[in-house]
């Protein structure tokens, strides 16, 4: 419910608890009384401040009329209660009564004459008429009885006429607000409901004085407070500001119900006539001739008004004929002007107005064409417009949007506004409109031909030179200048050049090119274009310019050389730097491989002309990957752009750096006599690279990382062109990053054979597992205090062809650079489970409780991997806990968090994830906490030196007692002494393997192990 609903309804509530006391309690009815009228007057008064009507005049009547009702009722109790009156009548109490009427009447014709429209004065004809006939009804069935009524006194008489008068008058004018057209206001309604109330009550009224029945607090009072209620109840409708609308919203009535409500009036003279005469006494003849001769006399009235506004009509017509034929015949848009504002003059006669036309700029989204017309307040427009109207209220407005002038100027939107009396310009609005269309296709026809005329006139070439952005010269025999176009002053800064000398533009170190330029021209050699010179502008403001000259010395109209400039200095610095873009790093600012090679051929030619040497560095950052992989591609830029800088540091100004690709870069080491140069300068960046370096990740934590990288060097003096030279550089830089990276290496054709021997592997790895080159090798997991075997973990071998069986040191990071390692790592999995569940099948007392198996950060960021691991499951047989997944700890920490999510849905199947070479990635220890994993495997280099290393002992046991309290199970790697696996049992590390146990076996010689008494390390136990 809105709020005014809810105010209506708790109005209506108190209404009700008030009628309820008055009929209650008789003792204080002239209290409750006089608060009934006083709330409903209140009510209409706090409608009129809620709504604000646009004409408050007649709501305040109605709140008077309520007000005048309760002073009548409160005198009239007064009399009756303390001043002991029975039924005084007539009283002062009937003065209060009897000017509610009038009152009542207004209000309900400012109602009549604001629906009407713009003929208030039809439309109080209109009201008039009703009243006349019913006028005569009320004479001859409620006035005449009193008059004749012999018992009555003069002022009896009196009143108890007044009463039938101004129900008449009320009821009049009800009924001719209630004929008007259009869709009646809920406000209306209610009004006409508590009209009517008050009418029938008041009917009742009379008869009961009449008769002498009269007392206060009977049923015929309801009447009365139904009256206030409903105009209260009118007035807080928000609908009640239609019914003093504006006129621009006027209601039009039908013509039909009209001449109804008319003719039907005018019936009831010669009807209450026949009546009479039927019953054999015509005995109201005076008032039937006077009601007949009114209602003729205003039939009239309104006849004539009819009259004139045809005639007003046919007037605006003819000037609007005439107007436009004067707008035809107009040739400028000032012509049209005249002709719009005589035709404004004529329509508006003799009345009072003010007409004002401005032209400004259209806004972007406003479309070309005519808007139509608006009856619009005054208050309302710009402040410009406002202080032109005067004091008017209202305004006529019409807009129309028309095209810019110039081609890309914005549109114009020309408005018109005639401001006048409101009545006036809602009855000639659609013949102001019909004016603004006329002037709208008159102007537009004037412009139009104005614009085709400018086309094709000197004057229209004229002003395409002057907006020219060029600045357009024209210079006599002297040089000196006679004619510059406007342009010249945003290009030159000043003005004033005519009678200046060309050269004066120019700087002086291309006075020599504009002589060229001019004598070229003169000398009949042809134009010349685009010569590029150096201006000055302003303060000694140097600019690039593009200069164009021809000869038209023998044009009457121009009789000089036309030399036209064009500021270039923008174009300029964008082609230098596109050009700088187009040759250099956009990260590091180095110049990159385009410009290398470029520099490095001219190098090489210089140096074989001069008996000198040059030399190539090729440098790869070391472990790159890692960096983007775990700290985020922003970190290993500002990596990348410290590397740029320590090596063009090293390497000096005379020598070229470069960044060749991702993590690559290349050094031109230029005019050296001996090699040993090229070797020292790699030395240098390989020691500079070596030292820390600060960078920031995504989350703002500063870490210190190495740009270790590998260095290649060759030098022209053992590579026959340049192809050859960088060739050997990158050789050798592989050859530096095999040797054990963070190193340098000059070319040898050793490394060279090293080269084609690993691209051969590389190529024969992607025919491994097709060709069933691969076989599986297990090394058991022992439970170290018991010896006994609790698992195996299944390690890839290569039986290579030629080179017989290889260990995964030998190929596995040449499967990672290829892909390989997909497909080998499948074929591991697939082979370890099915071997792992014929065991199972063959001994299910065995004490071996899983297969492990390592799994490659490729292979496991595989689309598809954890489904796959499933489908393996699914095929072999086999139970998700007997298998264990072995990953390293830089995928934990690689897109964490799709990566922790595949670790808990192969953990939520069942299969187990170990991390493999605990302690020598990049996490932290913290990180245990939070990762989804089950097993820690202590790497190998961390148990070589437990014997012997007090703080590596205690760093083991460190990791041990952590895993311990985060119940992760520990699996020490590379036992290979007794020792070892004494130190590791003593701190509570429960698994280990390495070769004291057992080096790693074929399937077939595991077998042997599947029951503990054929398990070597339990039977020496024993």
């Amino acid at each position: 419910m809105s709020a005014t609903a809810r105010l209506q309804a708790c109005f209506a509530g108190w209404m009700v608890a008030l009628l309820a006391a008055f009929y209650c309690f008789p003792a204080i009815s002239m209290f409750t009384w006089a608060a009934i009228g006083l709330s409903a007057a209140a009510g209409v008064l706090l409608g009129v401040r809620l709504h604000q009507p646009s004409r408050k005049l007649p709501w305040y009547l109605l709140s008077a009329v309520l007000v005048s009702f309760t002073a009548g009722d409160t005198t009239y109790n007064i009399l009756t209660d303390y001043l002991g009156r029975a039924n005084p009548f007539p009283s002062a109490a009937d003065g209060f009564y009897l000017l509610v009427y009038p009152m009542l009447a207004i209000a309900l014709l400012i109602f009549i004459r604001v629906g009407s429209g713009t003929d208030k004065r039809a439309a109080l004809l209109d009201a008039l008429v009703p009243t006349a006939g019913l006028g005569l009804l009320s004479w001859v069935f409620l006035i005449a009885p009193y008059v004749h009524d012999g018992d009555l006194t003069l002022p009896e008489k009196l009143t108890s006429v007044g009463y039938p008068l101004g129900d008449v008058l009320a009821l009049a004018m009800l009924l001719r607000l209630l004929t008007s057209g259009g869709r009646k206001p809920l406000a209306l309604s209610i009004l006409a409901g508590g009209v009517t109330s008050l009418l029938i009550t008041d009917v009742l009224y009379g008869l009961c004085q009449l008769a002498g029945s009269w007392h206060v607090g009977g049923p015929t009072d309801s009447g009365w407070v139904l009256f206030y209620t409903a105009t209260a109840l009118s007035a807080l409708h928000p609908s009640m500001r239609r019914l003093t609308s504006a006129p621009g919203e006027e209601r039009r009535q039908k013509a039909g119900r009209r001449i109804a409500s008319m003719s039907l009036a005018a019936l009831i003279a010669p009807a209450v006539l026949l009546i009479e005469d039927l019953e054999g006494e015509v005995r109201d003849a005076p008032m039937i001739a006077t009601a007949s001769a009114a209602m003729f006399l205003l039939v009239m009235a309104r006849v004539a008004g009819l009259l004139k506004a045809q005639r007003d009509a046919a007037a605006r017509e003819r000037t609007l004929r005439l107007s436009g034929a004067d707008l035809v015949a107009a040739g400028t848009d000032e012509e049209a002007g005249v002709a719009i504002r005589k035709a404004i003059d004529d329509m508006m006669a003799s009345e009072k107005y003010v007409f004002y036309f401005r032209l400004v700029d259209a806004g972007p989204d406003m479309s070309i064409g005519g808007y139509g017309s608006q009856l619009v307040a005054v208050a309302g427009l710009p402040d410009d417009v406002r202080d032109q109207l005067e004091d008017h209220e209202w305004a006529l407005s019409a807009e129309t949007v028309t095209a810019g002038r110039a081609k890309g100027s914005p549109n114009l939107r020309k408005q018109a506004f005639l401001a006048a009396d409101g009545d006036v310009l809602a009855a000639l609005r659609p013949a102001f409109e019909s004016l603004m269309t006329q002037g709208t296709m008159a102007v537009e026809r004037i412009v139009l031909t104005d614009e085709v005329t400018r086309r094709n006139s000197e004057d229209y070439f004229r002003a395409l030179i002057q907006s020219a952005s060029d600045v357009i010269m024209i210079v006599g025999d002297d040089e000196l200048i006679r004619y510059a176009s406007p342009s010249a002053l945003p290009v030159f800064g000043r003005t004033g050049l005519v009678g200046t000398p060309l050269k004066g533009l120019i700087a002086g170190t291309d006075h020599v090119e504009l002589r060229h330029l001019i004598d070229q021209v003169r000398e009949g050699r042809g134009p010349r274009d685009g010569v590029d010179l150096t201006a000055i502008s302003g303060e000694d403001l140097l600019l690039q310019v593009e200069v164009s000259c021809r000869d038209l010395r023998d044009d009457p109209a121009v009789a000089g050389l036309v030399v036209t400039i064009r500021d270039v200095t923008e174009r300029r610095r964008l082609e230098t730097d596109l050009a700088h873009q187009a040759y250099h790093d956009s990260l590091t600012g180095l110049a990159n491989r385009a410009l290398f090679q470029s520099r490095l051929q001219q190098a090489a030619l210089i140096a074989q002309n001069g008996d000198r040497l040059v030399g190539v560095l090729f440098i790869d950052l070391d472990d790159f990957k890692e960096i983007n992989d775990s700290l985020g591609h922003a970190a290993g830029d500002q990596l990348l752009v410290e590397v740029g800088t320590r090596i063009t540091d090293v390497v000096g100004p005379m020598n070229t750096a470069a960044r060749t690709g991702g993590d690559e870069f290349a050094v031109l080491v230029e005019q050296i006599d001996d090699p040993a140069e090229a070797e020292r300068i790699a030395a240098r960046i390989v020691a500079a690279l070596a030292e820390p370096i600060d960078v920031t990740d995504a989350t703002g934590a500063q870490h210190q990382v190495h740009g270790a990288a590998s260095v290649g060097v060759a030098t022209s003096c053992e590579a026959d062109g340049i192809s050859e030279l960088l060739r050997r550089a990158d050789v050798a830089m592989y050859g530096a990053k095999t040797e054990g990276k963070n190193t340098w290496q000059r070319y040898q054709d050793e490394v060279h054979h090293a080269m084609i021997r690993r691209l051969e592997m590389r190529s024969a790895l992607n025919e491994a597992v097709p060709g069933d080159q691969m076989r599986l090798r297990f090394q058991p997991i022992v439970d170290l205090p018991t010896g006994e075997m609790i698992g195996l973990e299944a390690l890839v071998r290569w039986q290579h062809p030629v080179r017989g069986l290889l260990g995964p040191n030998e190929f596995i990071e040449l499967s990672e650079e290829n892909g390989s390692v997909v497909t080998i790592g499948g074929w591991v999995l697939r082979e370890a489970l099915q071997t792992f569940a014929a065991w199972r099948a063959e001994a299910p007392d065995s004490l071996l409780r899983y297969v492990s198996v390592n799994v490659s950060a490729r292979q496991f960021r595989h689309p598809g991997f954890v489904d796959r691991v499933r489908e393996v499951l699914a095929e072999t047989g086999t139970r998700p806990e007997w298998l264990l997944l072995e990953i390293t700890e830089s995928l934990v920490l690689h897109d964490a968090d799709q990566v922790w999510r595949d670790l808990r849905e192969l953990r939520a199947m069942g299969v187990r994830i170990a991390i493999d070479d605990f302690g020598t990635g990049y996490s932290s220890l913290s990180y245990l906490s939070q990762m989804p994993v089950d097993v820690l495997k202590i790497d190998k280099s961390f148990i070589d030196d437990i014997l012997l290393n007090p703080q590596q002992m205690a760093l083991v046991e460190t990791i041990v007692a952590l895993a311990r309290t985060l119940d992760l199970a520990v699996v020490a790697e590379g036992i290979e002494l007794a020792e070892h696996r004494d130190a590791l049992v003593r701190m509570g590390c429960p698994y280990g393997q390495g070769y004291l146990f057992s080096k790693p076996v074929t399937a077939q010689e595991a077998v042997a192990w599947l029951t503990p008494e054929e398990n070597p390390l339990v039977k020496g136990n024993k």
